[in-house]
């Protein structure tokens, strides 16, 4: 976690000192006051701390506001560490589970104001960020956190569900509103908020200055012709020849993914059985590029190697289940 803690008084910066050690934070990471820099330190860290009055720290972030999507988390603490209250970024930029950390370590109180949290319901933001998972909609995903604070709503998933479930949720395929979580595209739902696991790995192989537009159109029909959401795109993965490929690193960025480069002899060591080119293994050492990259991200190969006009795709999925 990259953090900022800020405080005002002499209990506030003793208590900034504590708690930087108690959160392994650098000490360096400490203002006495605003700092002139206060937009740089939004944009650049997960968390920011106010030891003192919650109007200091709402007038010191205002002006950098700009979504719950992107916002970092922003907590305010009294400077006697008696109460911990997170004002932005609640769920998806984790201040609510910051808040409760926070007030453990202190032995503080932890207050809360978000109403599902407050109503002890499921709250779909928070789970998905813990979980690694897209959200479709922060539209649909604001109607389900209204809904499920007046009625218990469906959740219907690729994967098995657990027998017991977060409060709110339960278990159903059709109904005005509720939840898929999974790889595919799917809607069952008259309004579906889709929970999306980043759990898919694309392997691709390309001809040299393969363009982004080229590799992203090839990467998007495969999920289309195989009905998968690209959104569950984790990591793109290729063999190390590549790496100055600029298509790729364009195509990772533009599907928000990591990008791993293999050697060949890490690509021949892959194991199951892949559809070998003689001409590749002769050009890279290694007869598929894809469909092993794929598989040593994900594990499962679920997509095999596709030809597109100079580039080959393939899709693994690895390991993931649910937890409430």
């Amino acid at each position: 976690m990259k953090a900022f803690v800020f405080c005002f008084s002499d209990s506030g910066a003793e208590l900034a000192g504590k708690l930087c050690k108690l959160l392994s934070l650098d000490q360096a990471c400490i203002c006495r006051g605003i700092a002139d820099d206060m937009e740089k330190l939004f944009t650049e860290n997960d968390s920011l701390i106010f030891i003192g009055a919650c109007g200091i720290a709402v007038r010191a972030v205002a002006p950098y506001i700009r979504s719950k999507t992107t916002d970092p988390a922003v907590i305010v603490i009294d400077d006697q560490g008696r109460y911990v209250i997170p004002v932005l970024s609640g769920h998806i930029g984790g201040a609510n589970g910051l808040a409760g950390k926070i007030a453990q370590l202190l032995g503080a109180t932890a207050v809360i104001t978000t109403a599902t949290d407050g109503a002890g319901k499921f709250s779909c933001d928070s789970w998905a960020v813990q979980n690694d998972c897209a959200i479709s909609s922060m539209k649909t995903a604001k109607e389900v956190s209204a809904a499920i604070l007046k009625k218990n709503i469906p959740v219907v998933s690729d994967y098995e569900l657990p027998s017991s479930l977060s409060e709110g949720l339960v278990p159903g395929e059709t109904g005005e509103i509720g939840i898929y979580i999974g790889i595919h595209k799917k809607a069952p739902f008259k309004t579906t908020l889709q929970l999306i696991p980043h759990t898919l790995t694309v392997g691709i192989g390309c001809r040299k200055g393969t363009s982004e537009e080229h590799l992203l159109s090839a990467v998007k029909t495969v999920f289309a012709d195989n009905n998968l959401d690209i959104r569950a795109v984790g990591r793109v993965a290729s063999i190390d020849v590549k790496k100055g490929e600029k298509g790729l690193l364009s195509l990772a960025k533009e599907l928000d993914a990591e990008l791993v480069f293999y050697t060949a002899d890490e690509l021949n060591a892959a194991d199951g059985n892949f559809d070998e080119s003689a001409f590749v293994k002769e050009t890279v050492g290694t007869g598929n590029v894809c469909e092993r990259s794929a598989v040593i991200g994900g594990r499962k190969l679920i997509v095999k190697k596709t030809v597109m006009d100079g580039v080959t795709a393939a899709v693994a999925e690895k390991e993931w289940r649910i937890e409430f």
